[in-house]
């Protein structure tokens, strides 16, 4: 068991073993890593980290102490909408991530249903919506009734309207969806949402900083945002595409009446009154900071640019991709997120294929896919991409022992999950790589393969979260 150090150390020491630690992390610097890091350039990393580093201990969760933090955060939010078609009654907060944005739209949407009289609230959205909903939904005992996509990966219209009961209080859509980077048709969700009185949000937190400037480009992009009659919030984060530090992101709502159902406040507490606009209770002053200085420091002129060479990038990788027999980018992707399908070859292989080359790619399921988040970072390493994707295709092609063990593996699964008790699937999980002497998580082919065959999603649950638990454990 871990324990606290007896005697205190230096921090020359602390450090380096943390620089030590690293070793075996993803190398996003070099532009092998397809997600979690949005990286632009040195220039921008040093003024987010030094503007950080100057409120670092700040806290803003009490504005009056603070009101430096005040100003950056209102003039973040401002800008913010002004960039997705607000007006002068459009406000907002910032949060931690798009998660937190979500949970509040989500909360928001209850208590607003609440008032109501709506007890038993449902909230309507397609399969490809970020997992942060059917999370909001958990905690705030909100029914979330998942539609299937269209053809075309966007949300289905007419099954989403269809699933509206009296019950519904909020529709939602995705600008872009996360796993194949298509953006949702807002506008007739959003005329959904007029004509039947409920509230309408649209999650842009990957595509709130990149689709503005994508247009102006000169790409075919629908509106999206508060332009569209009916979207009364928003989320976008700013620690994405914005390329703020860790910890940024902007909740908005098209009015002041619609976000008072977002606070919280007591004012019978012995510790006197206690207000809170979000989730958190204490909020990083450095976040703040950090968000406001790469927005004044980049303005429209620098984003536009980073956007153009994004959008070039991304157009490299998906016709390199294209031209490649047995794979395709699924959809068609508005930005720069995608997904590589293929009808023929087992993705899962071509991904542990690039794996061992270096490359950290997401695995995607329904249909089987890997995502690519490309950003900045990948200008220079889009030519060695694809020269690895082209010899990992070349690689699943062929047959192999290990193949064939993983095709083993996928089948007893099958059959396991018919006979076994539930609570015994994880021990199978975590035997899967030792079938092949190949330990997880270098090859992962079988695991993916597996989880896609159990019919009872519960199973899939219960596995997930003991690799979470597990996740947890400090290391003796």
């Amino acid at each position: 068991m871990i324990t606290l150090p007896p005697k205190k150390s230096s921090a020359a020491n602390v450090l380096a073993q943390m620089r030590a630690a690293r070793d075996h992390d993803a190398r996003w610097r070099d532009g092998k890593v397809f997600s979690l890091v949005y990286f632009a350039d040195d220039e921008i990393l040093q003024l987010t980290r030094d503007a950080y580093e100057l409120f670092f201990s700040e806290n803003g969760l009490n504005p009056m102490a603070f009101p430096s933090l005040k100003k950056f955060e209102a003039e973040v939010i401002a800008m913010t909408a002004s960039l997705l078609g607000g007006d002068a009654e459009t406000v907002g907060n910032l949060t931690t991530g798009g998660t937190e944005s979500i949970l509040l739209a989500v909360k928001t949407a209850r208590e607003w249903g609440r008032a109501k009289k709506i007890a038993a609230p449902e909230m309507i959205l397609p399969a490809s919506a970020h997992p942060a909903f059917d999370k909001a939904a958990h905690y705030f005992d909100v029914q979330a009734i998942r539609v299937p996509v269209a053809r075309d990966l966007r949300a289905d219209v007419g099954a989403m309207k269809n699933a509206i009961t009296r019950n519904a209080i909020l529709i939602v859509g995705s600008a872009p969806a996360y796993p194949h980077g298509v953006v949702d048709p807002i506008a007739e969700i959003a005329h959904i949402a007029r004509e039947r009185e409920i509230l309408c949000h649209v999650d842009a937190c990957v595509g709130g900083f990149v689709l503005p400037f994508v247009r102006q480009l000169g790409y075919a992009i629908p509106d999206f945002d508060f332009r569209i009659p009916g979207v009364t919030s928003l989320s976008v984060d700013l620690h994405k595409y914005a390329y703020a530090a860790k910890g940024a992101s902007v909740i908005l709502y098209k009015n002041r009446a619609l976000r008072r159902h977002q606070f919280f406040a007591t004012t019978d507490w012995s510790g006197g009154i206690y207000i809170s606009p979000t989730m958190t209770g204490t909020r990083a002053g450095g976040a703040i900071a950090a968000a406001y200085a790469v927005l004044n420091f980049l303005g429209e002129e620098g984003y536009l640019a980073l956007t153009d060479q994004l959008m070039r990038t991304t157009t490299k990788i998906k016709n390199g991709i294209n031209a490649l027999d047995g794979v395709r980018v699924l959809g068609n992707p508005a930005m720069s997120i995608l997904a590589i399908g293929s009808n023929s070859l087992n993705v899962y292989e071509i991904a542990d294929e690039l794996q061992a080359r270096g490359w950290h790619i997401d695995r995607q399921q329904f249909p089987p896919s890997l995502h690519l988040t490309i950003t900045p970072a990948h200008a220079a390493s889009a030519d060695q991409f694809l020269a690895d994707l082209r010899d990992a295709v070349a690689q699943a092609k062929r047959f192999t022992v290990a193949k064939t063990l993983n095709a083993i593996q996928v089948r007893l699964a099958q059959i396991a999950s018919k006979i076994l008790p539930a609570q015994w699937m994880s021990e199978l999980t975590a035997r899967v790589g030792a079938i092949s002497g190949a330990g997880a998580p270098t090859r992962s082919a079988a695991m993916y393969g597996m989880i896609a065959t159990l019919p009872n999603r519960g199973d899939v649950n219960e596995l997930v979260l003991d690799v979470l638990d597990g996740l947890t454990r400090a290391s003796e």
